[in-house]
């Protein structure tokens, strides 16, 4: 495994067509947006939700946070679960014995707890006095995502259909379902990964290739109706040469442009993702970075200034080296 010896960052953007990316179940379940600006809101949960899940799902990797149920189908809590990893057959002979199995065994197993961290809650039996001892596993997470945001104002539909069932045994008439959904967001992630907490998680440049993987094929393998519709459109990663030093919100130095009011758009051919400002500030920061990543898809369009451009070609005009990732 390749230790993490550079700090990094990374922008992600993503859009769905007639969806709901991440629903409010405080209010009904309709898409998180912000009253004050029109802007679509997607937690960080969220999207960690998707890259843990598809690194379960499709590449193998055990994860700590996942639902298991017990022989009576009963939901494991965190205590019951992190004695999944406990190796050492209780009672204990002291507390600090069973944390630090648990503790050694999380971090070789769980891919998510070297990403993303937590704080995992423990009660051990000892076998001083036949008591149970309470505690914790706390790690912060190397890599950390700010919430997503949608680069421009979304509109909201809501809808009524009828569901498949009657509504009641014995009654003629189906049951009504209501749903809101976007007819177009394209939202941006920002994040970075800290090279210093990579250390304490033992988080490998292995496991930062996964973790491209989860973000881009993650969010293109959903298949849940609300999600279907998210298509990937660009993974930035940009890799520094010095410890301790990132530029940072480097996703706010993307902008969108169209000819369309916000809410009107609905496809990524209305809409270009102007870089000036990025690649200016990236060329005036370019000795400090080792190289910058990306992977595209081929229908988003970039423009520098106004006039449509290779986005990876103006990165290597400002002198920075580039890497297309093959996803």
């Amino acid at each position: 495994m390749t230790e993490i010896k550079r700090r990094s960052e990374l922008v992600f953007l993503y859009d769905i067509k007639d969806g709901n990316p991440n629903g409010d179940p405080l209010d009904e379940n309709k898409p998180r947006i912000d009253e004050e600006t029109g802007i679509n809101l997607v937690t960080d949960v969220r999207f960690k939700r998707t890259i843990r899940d598809h690194l379960y799902n499709f590449r193998g990797k055990e994860i700590f946070v996942r639902e298991i149920s017990d022989e009576n189908g009963s939901i494991q809590d965190a205590k019951m679960r992190a004695k999944d990893f406990l190796t050492i057959e209780e009672p204990l002979d002291s507390f600090e014995t069973g944390k630090n199995d648990i503790n050694e065994n999380l971090l070789a197993d769980c891919i998510d707890v070297r990403l993303f961290g937590g704080t995992v809650p423990l009660e051990l039996k000892l076998k001083k006095g036949s008591k149970s001892e309470t505690g914790s596993i706390t790690h912060t997470g190397p890599v950390q995502f700010k919430i997503g945001r949608s680069m421009h104002k979304v509109f909201m539909k809501h809808f009524r259909g009828t569901g498949a069932f009657a509504s009641k045994e014995g009654a003629s008439q189906k049951t009504f379902r209501e749903e809101d959904f976007l007819p177009y967001s394209l939202i941006s992630f920002y994040g970075i990964i800290n090279e210093n907490a990579a250390k304490d998680t033992k988080l490998s440049e292995e496991d930062i290739d996964l973790l491209l993987d989860g973000m881009w094929n993650g969010t293109k393998n959903l298949i849940s109706r609300s999600k279907v519709g998210q298509v990937p459109r660009l993974l930035f990663k940009v890799n520094y040469k010095e410890g301790n030093y990132h530029i940072g919100d480097l996703n706010n130095l993307f902008s969108l442009k169209s000819d369309l009011i916000d809410e009107e758009i609905r496809d990524i051919s209305q809409v270009r993702i102007e870089v000036r400002r990025l690649v200016e500030v990236l060329g005036k920061n370019k000795d400090k970075i080792e190289n910058a990543q990306l992977c595209m898809d081929g229908s988003i369009a970039f423009t520098y200034g106004g006039e449509e451009i290779d986005f990876d070609k103006s990165l290597v005009e400002a002198g920075i080296s580039t890497e297309m990732l093959s996803m």
